[in-house]
């Protein structure tokens, strides 16, 4: 095994903010809800690219039982192009700032831009989600230590333009544990807490149909990694094919992923449709729950 994940310490995963809000994952899974205000995100897409629209979805996401809200102003969709940072923050402050003002819960940012993920942060955002662990900015490790606030490193094959022309793996899962081992190691190097970074496998994100499927089944060995692994399946393409259904009917599809995400150790869920995914997770926690003999 990798020296880097054989060195990552093991213990209960928590997060605390530079102003002291914790969440330590003790009552199971954390539903993520998505915010895309973007007008070209693969299932949301121009729903909410409106400050109002989007300022109502967060509310009716908060209102369905979300702890976080992942706030996002550029589509990586596969085959997508960046989106300039001053464009991203035109769609997303004001958005944060609405929600900041009337919520005390966790705002994410998602965004592979430091510029942004700053700007996020300070008009009231408590944690940065960048999909490309920051390869895709050198000055998001340190933006992210100097702020001081939790992150999410996510695993990518490439870039959301060509990150599913050919994705390759020997063993895709200890692949993913190795690079995420790594890229803590360098966020750690670069002065951000390890107790406040968390882990995303990526699903979707340069792998195959075969690959995201693996990663849901050995998602428990993740947790070597020692930090909390977020998982985002939400009406993804892998569930299309498998299903052979269209984006907007994919919703049992993806609750049976987040239903087995649970089970397999995932700290957050990412999801569009936060009430159903809650309800998963009540019964799942029943179930891990259930005492006496069998």
């Amino acid at each position: 095994m990798n020296e880097r994940v054989d060195n990552c310490p093991k213990g209960p995963p928590v997060l605390i903010t530079p102003q002291g809000k914790r969440m330590d994952f003790s009552d199971g899974p954390a539903v993520m809800g998505v915010l895309n205000v973007t007008p070209d995100s693969f299932y949301d897409g121009g729903r909410y690219d409106a400050r109002d629209l989007a300022v109502e979805r967060a509310w009716r996401m908060i209102e369905e039982g979300a702890a976080i809200l992942d706030v996002g102003g550029e589509s990586t969709r596969p085959g997508s192009d960046p989106v300039p940072a001053a464009r991203q923050q035109e769609r997303i402050l004001p958005v944060i700032a609405a929600v900041r003002e009337r919520w005390q819960g966790w705002i994410s940012v998602d965004t592979c831009s430091s510029e942004v993920a700053r700007a996020a942060v300070e008009a009231g955002a408590d944690l940065i989600n960048d999909i490309s662990a920051g390869r895709l900015d050198s000055e998001m490790k340190t933006t992210a230590a100097e702020l001081g606030v939790p992150c999410i490193l996510m695993h990518m094959q490439g870039t959301p333009r060509t990150m599913q022309e050919s994705p390759t793996y020997g063993n895709v899962v200890r692949e993913i544990m190795e690079a995420l081992a790594e890229s803590i190691a360098v966020w750690e190097d670069a002065g951000v807490r390890r107790e406040n970074l968390l882990v995303d496998p990526g699903i979707g994100f340069g792998k195959t149909l075969d690959h995201n499927l693996l990663i849901l089944k050995h998602l428990s060995e993740l947790r070597e990694l020692g930090r909390p692994v977020v998982l985002g399946t939400s009406r993804k393409s892998f569930i299309g094919t498998l299903l052979d259904r269209d984006v907007d009917d994919r919703l049992v599809g993806t609750l049976a992923t987040a239903a087995i995400g649970a089970w397999n150790g995932a700290d957050v869920l990412r999801v569009h449709d936060v009430q159903e995914t809650r309800e998963v997770l009540t019964i799942v926690r029943a179930i891990k729950e259930a005492r006496g003999q069998a």
